[in-house]
C-alpha cells in the first residue's frame, strides 16, 4: 500500500507538470498570435497610407483649380428631363482636362454622360475624390472606350448645376489628381425639360408692342459683348429681341434647332431671334469668324423682366 501511494502522489505531480506546460505554451501561442495579428492589422494600415500617399498628386504636380459653374446656381435631377440623348456642355475644373464634347444621357430616371477627351493621357476617372480613388477597388474606376483621336468616358451623373468630384488617373504620372465637373442645364435646349424655363410674354402679360430689356451675355472666353438693353418685340404673344454684338464678325446664331442669318454686318452683327423664355440663361450658338478659322460658340443671354420697359 505504501508503494502505492507513492506512485499515485508521483503521477498527480507529473499531471500537474504537464499541464503547467501546455497552458503556458497555449498562452504563449496565443500571444503571439495576437502580436501577429496587430503587427499585420498595422503593417496593413500602413500600407493603405502609403499607397494613398504615393498615388495622390500633390505639391508641384498639383496646378490651381478654376472656378466652376455660375453663381446661385441650383441642381437639376433627371425627373425634371425628359427621356434622350442631349449634347451639354461641362465646366472643368483644370485645364488639363479639356473636354471636347459631351452628350448627357437620360433614361429611366436616371443620367449618364459620354466625355469625350482629345488625347489618351487618362487611364481611369473616379466619381469622388483622388484619395477616394487611390484606395478603390478596381471595379469602381471608369476606364475609357479609345477612339482614334482620343477616349470617351461614361460616367453617371447626380445632377446637372452641381460640383461633382470627379478623380482622373495619368496614364503618365500614375498619379490621382482631383478635379470638379459641372454639367451645365443652361447649355440644354428646351426640349430637353419636362416645363418651359423661364417666364414666358404670356405669363408677364406683356402685350403686342415694342419694348427694351437688359440682357446678360455669358460663355465663350469671356471677351465676346452684346448691347443692352436690347431691343425686344411682342407680337401674337411671340418675343423676339434684337441683339447687337461688340463686332461684325459673328455670320450666324443658333436658337434651338434653327439657325438665324445676320439682320446686318456692316459695323456689328445684329440678329432678330425668339426669346424662349425670360429670367433663366437661354442657350444659344453663334459663329465667330474673328479666328483663323470659323468657330462655334456656345453662350446663353438672359433676359430680365423686372427691367422690361
Amino acid at each position: 500500500m505504501k508503494y502505492i501511494r507513492i506512485f499515485a502522489v508521483l503521477a498527480a505531480m507529473l499531471s500537474l507538470t504537464a499541464c503547467g506546460t501546455n497552458n503556458a505554451q497555449q498562452a504563449d501561442t496565443t500571444d503571439t498570435a495576437h502580436s501577429e495579428s496587430a503587427t499585420t492589422t498595422a503593417s496593413q494600415t500602413e500600407s493603405t497610407a502609403d499607397a494613398t500617399e504615393l498615388a495622390v498628386a500633390s505639391g508641384d504636380d498639383v496646378i490651381a483649380a478654376d472656378a466652376v459653374g455660375y453663381e446661385g446656381m441650383e441642381a437639376v435631377y433627371a425627373d425634371a428631363l425628359n427621356d434622350g440623348k442631349y449634347p451639354v456642355n461641362v465646366d472643368s475644373s483644370s485645364s488639363m482636362f479639356k473636354i471636347a464634347g459631351c452628350e448627357l444621357i437620360v433614361e429611366n430616371g436616371a443620367m449618364t454622360a459620354e466625355l469625350t477627351i482629345n488625347s489618351k493621357s487618362y487611364e481611369y476617372l473616379f466619381v469622388g475624390t483622388a484619395e477616394q480613388a487611390a484606395v478603390s477597388d478596381v471595379s469602381e474606376r471608369i476606364a475609357p472606350q479609345e477612339t482614334d483621336s482620343g477616349c470617351v468616358f461614361t460616367v453617371p451623373v447626380a445632377a446637372l448645376d452641381q460640383e461633382i468630384d470627379c478623380a482622373a488617373f495619368s496614364a503618365k504620372k500614375q498619379l490621382w489628381y482631383d478635379r470638379k465637373l459641372v454639367f451645365r442645364a443652361d447649355s440644354l435646349s428646351d426640349d430637353a425639360f419636362k416645363e418651359a424655363r423661364g417666364a414666358s410674354a404670356e405669363s408677364l402679360s406683356l402685350a403686342d408692342g415694342t419694348y427694351t430689356v437688359e440682357v446678360k451675355l455669358e460663355g465663350g472666353s469671356g471677351k465676346a459683348s452684346v448691347q443692352s438693353p436690347a431691343k425686344l418685340t411682342i407680337s401674337g404673344g411671340n418675343a423676339t429681341a434684337e441683339i447687337v454684338w461688340g463686332s461684325n464678325h459673328y455670320d450666324y446664331m443658333i436658337v434651338g434647332d434653327e439657325k438665324y442669318l445676320p439682320v446686318t454686318t456692316e459695323e456689328y452683327s445684329v440678329f432678330e431671334i425668339p426669346v424662349t423664355g425670360f429670367d433663366y440663361p437661354m442657350p444659344v450658338s453663334a459663329d465667330t469668324t474673328a479666328m483663323s478659322t470659323p468657330h462655334e460658340i456656345a453662350y446663353t443671354l438672359y433676359f430680365d423682366s423686372a427691367t422690361i420697359k
